[in-house]
């Protein structure tokens, strides 16, 4: 049974930097595309990012373009969302998700979820 474990969540100011981590477990996940959302307050869940592992080919949502990087460690079987200049807008619940080879933007592309980390900025 795949499992994500979010970590690294917390608060910071608007213009600052937070690395949030996604540790997978319970296979193999070098055919796996693994993903970022997050859903703000009374919002739907978005897509943030994603990295297809086998050839760490990314792509990453308009808002944060140019601003959150995604990357993966395979010895770790971890993907990280490094996130630059945080906006407050950016205040949200994140999730990480998995799927068993490709994988779009939709969540509902998406099979495995962890539970989620907060991210707070403030201004």
């Amino acid at each position: 049974q795949v499992q994500l474990v979010e970590a690294g969540g917390g608060l910071v100011q608007a213009g600052g930097s937070l690395r949030v981590s996604c540790a997978a477990s319970g296979g193999t996940f070098s055919r796996h595309t693994m993903g970022w959302f997050r859903q703000a307050p009374g919002k739907e869940r978005e897509f943030v990012a994603a990295i297809i592992w086998s050839s760490s080919t990314t792509y990453y949502a308009d808002s944060v373009k140019g601003r959150f990087t995604i990357s993966r460690d395979n010895a770790k079987n971890t993907v990280y969302l490094q996130m630059n200049s945080l906006k407050p807008e950016d205040t949200a619940v994140y999730y990480c998700a998995a799927r068993r080879q490709w994988a779009g933007i939709s969540k509902y592309d998406y099979d495995y979820w962890g539970q989620g980390t907060q991210v707070t900025v403030s201004s």
